[in-house]
Parts: structure tokens; sequence; C-alpha cells
């Protein structure tokens, strides 16, 4: 009679604890049933429907720019961006500091540029 080696016992040790695994396995019954309010001829022709509608493919901005409807003259607008661009306090907030109240002491250079021409003119 042959003796078993070391190898032996523990590739007949991982079978019979494999078997003993499989036993106790549960059964796979598939995914969740489908539960649904509708019948299978309501969602085939609600498909249908979906299906040969007219512009089903087309997302908001695919066929070129909207229009936007313009409240304010362009003029005005690009002068606030400017100003509010040349504002040497602009990146300060209240938040910047704890506790701390921002006041702006500093004339807009806009505002300055705009006053020396009033001051220029009124000379002439």
């Amino acid at each position: 009679m042959k003796s078993l080696s070391l190898t032996q016992i523990i590739t007949v040790g991982s079978f019979v604890m494999l078997a003993a695994a499989g036993a106790k396995a549960e059964s796979y019954e598939g995914v969740q049933p489908a539960v649904s309010a509708k019948s299978r001829a309501e969602v085939s022709a609600e498909a249908v429907r979906t299906a040969s509608a007219p512009d089903q493919n087309i997302v908001r901005g695919s066929r070129g720019p909207e229009t936007v409807a313009v409240s304010t003259d362009r003029a005005r607008v690009v002068a606030e961006a400017v100003r509010t661009a040349a504002a040497p306090d602009q990146n300060v907030t209240s938040g910047s500091r704890v506790n701390s109240k921002v006041v702006s002491t500093m004339q807009n250079p806009v505002d300055a540029r705009a006053e020396a021409a009033r001051n220029n003119s009124s000379k002439l």
C-alpha cells in the first residue's frame, strides 16, 4: 500500500471542502421578476409610437444657436463689465477675513476717468 504525500492530502482536502460548499449553495432563481402596471401589448404600442414620433432624436441646441431675448443695451452691458473688471477691490469679499466688513475706499478707475473727462469738458 502506498502512503499519501502531503500534496495529495491537501488536494483531496480541497476537493472535499469544495463539495461541502457546493452542497450548501443556494439555487439560482434568476433575476427578480418584472413588475409592471402595463401589459406587453401596451408597452409595445408605446414603443411603436415613440419610435415613429417626429423629431425624436433632436436635442435642444442641435439645430444651431438659439435666440435669446435681449433686455439690456449692449453698450450698457459692456460698460458694466469694464467697470467691474477695473474695480480695485473686485476680488475682496466680506468673507475674505474673519469678522471683517469690506468698505471700499478706493475710487474705481473707470469712474475717475469719467470724472476727469467731465472736468476737462467743463473747462473748455
